[in-house]
C-alpha cells in the first residue's frame, strides 16, 4: 500500500479567452487597440456607420466565432479540470516497475530509495515502507555491484519484520530477505525464507521470482521449473517470458529460449525492461558464437538504457571473439569502473593475459583479489569466480577446498559442478573431477567452457574418443568462447588427430609398435600351438564342395587321409 503523500499537478489550465461583445459601439476618441492595425490612410474623419446589412452578418459571424471558442474551451477544460494523463515521476516509474515484477532504472530506484528515506524518517512504525526501502536496497546494491548496501537492506528489512512480523502480514519483508540471500549466493537461505512465504501464501506472485533463483543456484531444475510455470499462471507478461526463456536457456533447449526472449523483446515498453530483454538476446546470441548478432543488442540494450552497464560487458566478451581487442579493453576497463563484478575482472585479466600484456594480467589479478575481499565483508559468496582464478592463476588445492564447501552447502548448479571437476584436474585429480565435469555437461546447457573442461580432463585420462568429441562441441557452440581456453582447445585436437576412416566416433589413436620379442622366448611361443600346423599342410581338393557355413569342420579320420603316408599306401593298392 502506498502511503506516501500525494501532491496535486500543477495546473496546465489555459487562460480563458477574453469575451467582446460585438454589438459594443466603439468611441472613436478611445484609445486604440495596439494589436489592431490602423486603416490604411486613416484620417481624423470618423468612417460612416455600418449599413443594418453589414451590422447583422458582423453579429452572426461573432456569434458563431464565440460559439466554436467556448466549445474548444469546454472540451478541452471540462468542469474546470485538466483531465490529460499525469506522466508519472521516477518515483511512479519505480514503483509501478516493482508491481509489475520489471526491472526500474537505475535513476527511477535513486528516486525511490531517496522518498522512501524521507518517509521512514517521518514515520518509522510504518512496516511496509522500511520493505520497500530495504528491497530497493537490495535490487541498487545488485544493480550496481556495490555490496555495501546490502548492509543497509539488511537493517530496513528487519526494522520492517520488528514493527510488523511476517507472520502477521508482512510476507513482502520476508521476500525482501530471500532477495537479499540471493544477492549474497546464499541460495539455501533464500529457498527457506520463499518457501515460508509461499506456504503462507502461494498467490504471493512476488516470491516466485526469488524462489526461482534461488532453486536455480542449488541445482534443483525440477523445483526451478515448477516455480517458474506457477509465475507465468500468476503474472503474464513480459516478466513471464522472461523466466521462461532463462529456463529454456538453462537446459539447452536453444531455439525455443531465443524464441521466448523475441517474444519478451517485442512486448516490452519501459525502457529497463527493454533493455534487459535485448542483454538476453545478447547473450544468447553470444553463447551460440555469434559475437557481429551479440554486439548488435548489446549495443541496442545501451541505446534503449545507458545504464545497463553489464550489456557493455557482454559487448566487450563478443567484440574479443571479433579480434577487436582495443575497443574490448576499452570497454571492460569502462564498465569495471561502472559495475565492478568480480567477474569481469577475471575476465579482463584473461584478455591481458591472451594478450601476453602479463604486468597488466597481473595488476588486474590484483584488482579481483581486492574485489573478492570487499565481497566477503559485505557477506557475498564469491567463492565460484575465486575458485576459476585459482585453478587458472593460483593454487588449484585452494579452488577445490573453496568448491567443496560450496557442494557441501547444497550449491550443485551447474556452473559449481564444472567449477569442481576443473579444480580438481587442475589438482591432479582428474578421475573424481571427471565426475562432476560429465554432471555439468549432462544438465544439457550449452556452455562451450564446460565441454572444453570435460574434453580436456578426458584427454588426460587416455578417453580419447570422448574427449575427441567434447573438444570439437566445446568450439562448435561457440569458436572463440575463451581468449585463453580456445586455442588450447584447437591445440589439443590437433595433438589427438582425427579418428581412423570408418571407424567409430570413439575409437583410440593407435597405439605404438610393440617392441620385438626376445629370443629366447621365441621356442615357448611355437611349442604351444603344435596341433594347428595339421590342417595347415592338407592338400586341398579343388573338386570338393566347400562346407556350408553352418557346419562345422570335421576332424581328420581314417576314411579321409590327408597325410603323405597315406596317399603312398593308397597309390601302392591301386592296379
Amino acid at each position: 500500500m502506498d502511503v506516501m503523500p500525494q501532491q496535486d499537478p500543477e495546473s496546465r489550465r489555459p487562460p480563458e479567452p477574453s469575451q467582446e461583445d460585438p454589438h459594443a459601439q466603439h468611441d472613436p476618441h478611445a484609445p486604440q487597440d495596439p494589436y489592431v492595425m490602423p486603416a490604411e490612410g486613416a484620417t481624423a474623419v470618423p468612417p460612416p456607420p455600418p449599413t443594418l446589412r453589414t451590422t447583422l452578418r458582423r453579429a452572426a459571424f461573432g456569434a458563431v466565432a464565440a460559439g466554436v471558442l467556448l466549445a474548444g474551451a469546454l472540451v478541452a477544460v471540462p468542469d474546470g479540470k485538466d483531465d490529460r494523463p499525469k506522466e508519472p515521476g521516477p518515483v511512479e516509474r519505480a514503483e509501478a516497475a516493482a508491481t509489475a515484477g520489471s526491472p526500474a532504472s537505475l535513476s527511477d530506484l535513486t528516486a525511490l530509495i531517496g522518498d522512501r528515506q524521507k518517509w521512514v524518517e517521518a514515520h518509522p512504525k510504518d512496516a511496509p515502507s522500511w520493505a520497500t526501502l530495504g528491497s530497493a536496497y537490495v535490487e541498487w546494491g545488485r544493480r550496481s555491484a556495490d555490496a555495501a548496501y546490502f548492509g543497509r537492506a539488511e537493517e530496513a528489512l528487519k526494522r520492517s519484520l520488528e514493527e510488523q512480523p511476517g507472520e502477521r502480514g508482512n510476507g513482502e519483508a520476508w521476500v525482501g530477505m530471500a532477495a537479499l540471500a540471493n544477492a549474497r549466493h546464499d541460495f539455501l537461505a533464500a529457498k527457506r525464507w520463499g518457501e515460508t512465504v509461499r506456504k503462507q501464501d502461494p498467490k504471493t506472485w512476488s516470491v516466485y521470482p526469488v524462489l526461482i533463483d534461488a532453486y536455480t543456484g542449488l541445482g534443483d531444475v525440477k523445483a526451478a521449473t515448477g516455480a517458474t510455470e506457477k509465475f507465468g499462471e500468476l503474472r503474464k507478461g513480459v516478466p513471464a517470458l522472461a523466466r521462461t526463456a532463462d529456463l529454456y536457456r538453462g537446459q539447452g533447449w536453444r531455439e525455443d529460449a531465443l524464441a521466448t526472449a523475441r517474444e519478451a523483446a517485442d512486448r516490452a515498453t519501459a525502457p529497463a525492461e527493454k533493455a534487459e530483454a535485448l542483454h538476453r538476446l545478447g547473450e544468447l546470441a553470444w553463447e551460440r558464437g555469434e559475437p557481429e548478432e551479440a554486439v548488435a543488442q548489446f549495443d541496442a540494450a545501451l541505446r534503449t538504457d545507458a545504464g545497463h552497464h553489464a550489456s557493455l560487458a557482454g559487448k566487450a566478451r563478443a567484440l574479443v571473439a571479433l579480434d577487436r581487442t582495443d575497443e574490448a579493453v576499452a570497454a571492460y576497463q569502462s564498465v569495471i569502473t561502472k559495475l565492478p563484478r568480480p567477474a569481469y575482472a577475471l575476465e579482463l585479466g584473461e584478455l591481458y593475459a591472451s594478450l601476453e600484456l602479463d604486468g597488466d594480467a597481473r595488476s588486474q589479478y590484483e584488482k579481483l583479489a581486492g574485489l573478492l575481499e570487499q565481497a566477503k565483508a559485505a557477506g557475498v559468496d564469491e567463492s565460484v569466480v575465486q575458485a576459476r582464478y585459482e585453478s587458472d592463476h593460483g593454487d588449484p588445492a585452494v579452488a577445490v577446498e573453496l568448491l567443496r564447501g560450496q557442494w557441501k552447502k547444497q550449491h550443485r548448479s551447474a556452473a559449481v559442478a564444472d567449477a569442481l571437476g576443473w579444480a580438481l584436474h587442475r589438482a591432479g585429480k582428474s578421475e573424481e573431477g571427471l565426475e562432476y565435469a560429465q554432471q555439468a555437461v549432462d544438465t544439457g546447457v550449452r556452455n562451450a567452457s564446460y565441454a572444453y573442461h570435460l574434453g580436456m580432463i578426458e584427454r588426460e585420462l587416455a578417453q580419447y574418443g570422448p574427449a575427441r568429441r567434447h573438444l570439437q562441441e566445446a568450439l562448435r557452440t561457440n569458436p572463440a568462447f575463451s581468449p585463453l581456453d580456445a586455442p588450447k582447445a584447437r591445440e589439443a585436437l590437433e595433438t589427438l588427430g582425427e579418428p581412423p576412416p570408418g571407424g567409430p566416433g570413439d575409437m583410440q589413436p593407435p597405439p605404438p609398435p610393440p617392441p620385438p620379442p626376445a629370443p629366447s622366448r621365441e621356442p615357448k611361443r611355437e611349442a604351444r600351438p603344435k596341433p594347428e600346423p595339421k590342417p595347415k599342410r592338407e592338400s586341398p581338393k579343388p573338386e570338393a564342395p566347400a562346407p556350408a557355413p553352418s557346419q562345422t569342420a570335421p576332424a581328420p579320420s581314417k576314411a579321409a587321409p590327408s597325410s603323405p603316408a597315406a596317399v603312398e599306401a593308397d597309390a601302392s593298392k591301386s592296379p
